[in-house]
């Protein structure tokens, strides 16, 4: 009995020596942490002491609506969307640095001002990008649509230790009850770009997980009511990109209302540039600005030139940026001056205004010429001359090449007039030129290069000022081709007036484009009869 009374008492000392060392090493921890804590803090908050100034390019994004140059008529379509009292999910249509994602972080406000709006003060605006947003294909981390922390998910925590899954919110939730930007929409995976319709058709987020059981009785209600009912989505999507509508899934278009933002105008780049200006407190010159809008292609490009030069006139101790200094920062920029091409002064025969797309979705005219001569004892030859044979194109992460189809467009062409109009074109050396190193999808200037040759060989006048685009069929039928509304607006900055295209491709909304007429064609015989038959 004496020995059990000792062992019992040794077990009980040692038992309160580990106490009483456990104690003090969390103690010993505790000011351990303390320290390191208060050490880090400081060293936080020295470095929040420290700030650079704000670079150009922010003190020059707009901060109402007034401030977006040149987009008056989307940023209008933009509100009627968004700002009632039943908004809509939007697509942005436009070239890059024209101002869609400044409008897209503008439009919540407005839309809160309005009493009959269901966006509350407290909404949300959640902005993604398309371009970087990365996912898990286990299912472990998706930032878009949200995501499940199974048990074994390192870092799982308490919960994962007592075997419950997780559910993390996506943006799509975040943005409940207010608005989601997804930015280049264009590049989102197929993959999410399914889930995200999904959300947009059932307004939630249903997640799963194989460690789910509603059997378990140690799983939360809250974990129960999300894996069952789902987690709560109901937000207006704002997308925005710069390709063009028929790139987009058909499915993500017809929910939403589409909005186009056109590319800017020489004049508009120039106000744009000559605000930057202003903001860094800084003069220019009138012909320095003339510059910057005649080479810069977009807002964004403008306000880097300016920042640029501004920190070259700074550096010399001056106060006015001139022609000069812009010119310098082109050329170590190497920016290129943009395309700019305008109609010839008066009707030719044997030249014809076609449209074309370069860059990031901007239209532009294209002209294109003919020469033809009657030969003898021998076939014709088809000759081309001024095209980009082969152009790469990055799409999805991947380059594609691609080569001209301008060679069988002519081919085709020549074909359908010999039918319809019995030309005997074979008896000719024809000779296609279309200068400027645009380049050019063949069957999309199917229709200017009938027409151009019909010209060359009636010895018939062009009208300068009208311009056409539209594929041509073997019967003489003129098909729809892509960017239509670009090329309108390319037309536009050009001095055209009139403007033919495809019928397929016609919208009542063309009516509303100022200062343009939009002629929609179905057979190349109306397009002639336009041409040359009708007075302009």
């Amino acid at each position: 009995m004496t020995e059990l009374l000792i062992i019992l008492q040794i077990i009980l000392m040692g038992l309160m020596i580990y106490v009483i060392l456990s104690n003090n090493n969390l103690k010993t921890n505790k000011v351990i942490i303390d320290k390191e804590n208060k050490k880090e803090m400081n060293r936080l908050k020295n470095m929040k002491k420290l700030s650079l100034t704000i670079p150009l390019t922010e003190k020059s994004r707009p901060k109402n609506f007034q401030e977006i140059i040149g987009q008056e008529n989307g940023i209008k379509a933009l509100k009627a969307a968004l700002c009632g009292a039943n908004p809509q999910h939007v697509i942005i249509y436009g070239p890059p640095g024209v101002g869609k994602t400044a409008a897209a972080r503008l439009v919540l406000e407005e839309a809160i001002k309005n009493e009959t709006s269901p966006f509350t003060k407290k909404a949300k605006f959640v902005e993604i990008d398309a371009t970087t947003l990365r996912f898990d294909d286990r299912g472990i981390a998706d930032p878009l649509i949200g995501s499940v922390h199974d048990p074994i998910y390192q870092g799982a925590g308490a919960m994962g230790l007592a075997g419950i899954p997780q559910p993390k919110e996506g943006a799509v939730t975040k943005a409940h009850g207010g608005m989601l930007f997804v930015d280049e929409i264009g590049e989102l995976h197929p993959t999410e770009l399914n889930k995200l319709l999904k959300v947009l058709e059932d307004r939630k987020v249903f997640l799963d997980s194989s460690y789910y059981s509603s059997e378990n009785p140690n799983i939360p209600s809250y974990i129960k009511e999300i894996f069952e009912k789902g987690l709560p989505a109901d937000f207006r999507l704002i997308a925005a990109t710069t390709r063009t509508p028929e790139e987009i899934l058909p499915a993500i278009r017809s929910r939403c209302v589409e909005v186009f933002f056109k590319s800017l105008t020489d004049k508009e780049i120039s106000e744009i540039a000559k605000e930057a200006v202003k903001k860094v407190k800084l003069e220019i010159e009138e012909s320095a600005i003339k510059l910057i809008g005649e080479t810069c292609i977009n807002g964004r490009e403008a306000v880097n030139l300016v920042q640029l030069a501004s920190g070259v006139i700074i550096n010399e101790g001056r106060k006015i940026i001139t022609k000069k200094d812009i010119k310098w920062a082109i050329e170590n920029g190497r920016y290129n001056k943009k395309i700019n091409i305008k109609i010839n002064n008066m009707p030719e025969v044997g030249v014809v205004n076609g449209l074309a797309i370069y860059g990031e979705g901007i239209g532009t005219i294209i002209k294109i010429e003919a020469s033809i001569k009657k030969i003898h004892n021998r076939e014709g030859k088809i000759k081309i001359s001024g095209i980009v044979e082969e152009e790469i194109i990055s799409t999805n992460n991947k380059k594609i090449k691609r080569k001209s189809t301008a060679l069988s467009s002519v081919e085709n062409v020549v074909t359908v007039l010999n039918n319809i109009y019995d030309l005997n074109l074979e008896e000719y050396d024809i000779h296609i030129n279309i200068p400027g190193g645009i380049p050019i999808d063949g069957p999309s200037a199917g229709i200017a290069i009938g027409t151009v040759l019909y010209s060359a060989i009636k010895e018939k006048t062009i009208n300068n000022k009208i311009a056409m685009t539209g594929e041509i069929g073997l019967q003489g039928a003129v098909k729809a081709v892509g960017g239509i509304r670009e090329k309108i607006e390319g037309a536009k900055r050009a001095g055209i007036k009139d403007v033919i295209i495809p019928k397929e491709n016609f919208e009542k909304s063309y009516f509303k484009i100022e200062e343009i007429n939009v002629i929609p064609v179905e057979n190349i015989l109306e397009v002639f009869h336009y041409v040359f038959n009708k007075k302009h």
